[in-house]
């Protein structure tokens, strides 16, 4: 079977030749690591260590397009983009060799959050969301495609570029103001009042638009998800 390594032999590394495959449903490569013990990175089907993780996310709009016109989006069944998102990676995870992991696999739940601060260029925000210095909080980790193979990229393993976290240079750090019931104080988040809110009228504006906390991050706003995308998650999260 063909591994996405065998691409290295041709003008694109495996890096491009998967950003490619995913680009197709809207989806990114979101960085890459060598898993060490520790990592959390689970053991290979066959039984052999993962030497490659890779992540596979969305930032913006382009998935949301793809998904929507997929048949889980309007089959009635429940978790339809979970759906979509097994089908497509996995379709993509066979044709390259790998096993593919999901977040929403468990309990025991991967450890993403970790990943995604080793491979990206992410850091924690007074939300508790990851903000990525180019597409701020709109963004999101979809899978990992896990290799038997150590795949690097000449010359090295592409790495994330250096970035500054924004919300140390964030004036006024707006986010934290936004929220109709005050439930981000940039240490917790009240989970409890953020729900109560979205079930009443003054909620009405979040549940159509997409968290006003998040929009308030000035970082990003050209990648903002539209009404539809954010109202799909507003009402999974209401839904809890």
């Amino acid at each position: 079977m063909a591994t996405v390594a065998d691409s290295m032999a041709g003008e694109r590394g495996w890096h491009d030749d998967l950003a490619q495959r995913l680009a197709t449903h809207g989806l990114q490569v979101r960085g890459a690591m060598h898993p060490a013990a520790g990592d959390g990175a689970p053991a290979l089907a066959s039984g052999a260590p993962a030497l490659t993780l890779v992540l596979v996310g969305n930032a913006g709009a382009d998935m949301w397009t793809r998904f929507a016109d997929g048949p889980e989006a309007g089959d009635g069944a429940p978790h339809p983009l979970n759906r979509w998102t097994r089908r497509v990676v996995g379709e993509i995870a066979t044709r390259c060799g790998a096993d593919a992991v999901y977040p929403f696999d468990g309990p025991p739940w991967p450890p993403f959050l970790a990943w995604a601060r080793q491979a990206d260029r992410v850091f924690p925000s007074p939300l508790g969301l990851l903000i990525h210095a180019d597409y701020g909080l709109w963004h999101a980790y979809r899978a990992a495609l896990l290799f038997a193979e150590r795949l690097t990229e000449q010359p090295a393993m592409p790495r994330p570029a250096p970035a500054e976290r924004p919300c140390d240079t964030c004036a006024g750090k707006p986010c934290l103001s936004a929220c109709p019931v005050g439930a981000f104080d940039g240490r917790t988040y009240d989970v409890a009042a953020c729900r109560d809110h979205l079930h009443t009228v003054e909620g009405k504006r979040c549940m159509s638009g997409g968290c006003l906390a998040r929009h308030a991050c000035p970082i990003g706003p050209e990648w903002a998800y539209g009404r539809d995308h954010a109202s799909f998650h507003m009402t999974a999260f209401r839904r809890g």
